[in-house]
């Protein structure tokens, strides 16, 4: 059984991957950390993580960034992997995470969906098969009228796999209204749709002569989220240093 430590665990996250590991063998909550103690767990809450003495294998942080390096700096000194959820880090703080790393197992990806970290996968074969053809590749993807970025990190994400197989070939376009000329072979175009209370959508096309094929990712709920960031967390337990992503979670 893995012992973990929910760092922000009355946040939504927290509270979704509260949820899914009470039914999950494989895996336990041992101790939550949140700044605030207003909720009723199966577990005992720190509203600091330096008075939490429980020893865990792994610890999962769904919090915010100002949170984040008091977190790393437990984790090194306790030796406890770090899966590591939370966004809008800093560069400064990215840093920090890549020395962190060589003293303990830190676990970060742009999105924790298995999903979408298998089609990161999958896309790499795609773009090796449909790029030297000559089909075109466009990302459309699709958020909440509150979210505040665009695009989203998971669409450059993809977009990244697609440009790291083709060796970096590709240039990002996200906006065709400036400029009136054909489309150029090495774009890549990102779209960002913005609207209601969509989770996420993200679709890939590799567009060619009479053909189109399609990718598509759809997330419903975050649960998809908080069920990767579960999964990770028994992957990461044990691990030695070093920097990790859901890519290594998926094989």
């Amino acid at each position: 059984m893995v012992r973990m430590i929910m760092h922000g665990c009355n946040g939504k996250m927290g509270q979704v991957i509260t949820g899914i590991t009470a039914a999950d063998e494989e895996i336990e909550i041992v101790a939550g950390i949140d700044v605030v103690d207003n909720r009723e767990n199966p577990y005992p809450v720190f509203t600091d993580i330096s008075a939490c003495d429980i020893k865990a294998d792994v610890i999962v942080d769904f919090s915010t960034a100002a949170a984040v390096d008091k977190v790393l700096n437990y984790s090194v000194a306790a030796q406890t992997p770090i899966v590591l959820c939370t966004t809008g880090l800093s560069e400064e703080q990215l840093a920090e995470i890549q020395k962190c790393s060589k003293k303990v197992a830190v676990l970060k990806s742009a999105n924790m969906s298995l999903g979408i970290n298998t089609l990161m996968k999958l896309l790499k074969d795609a773009a090796n098969v449909f790029s030297p053809a000559g089909y075109d590749v466009e990302i459309i993807e699709k958020h909440h009228n509150q979210k505040l970025d665009a695009p989203s990190g998971t669409a450059l994400a993809l977009a990244d796999s697609i440009n790291e197989a083709r060796g970096g070939v590709y240039e990002y376009v996200y906006d065709r209204s400036s400029a009136r000329k054909k489309r150029e072979k090495k774009e890549l175009g990102i779209s960002a749709v913005r609207g209601g209370t969509i989770v996420g959508e993200h679709q890939v096309l590799f567009a060619g002569i009479d053909e189109v094929i399609e990718f598509k990712h759809t997330a419903y709920s975050k649960s998809v989220f908080a069920k990767g960031a579960v999964e990770a967390a028994k992957y990461l337990a044990g691990k030695p240093a070093g920097m990790y992503t859901m890519t290594d979670v998926i094989g």
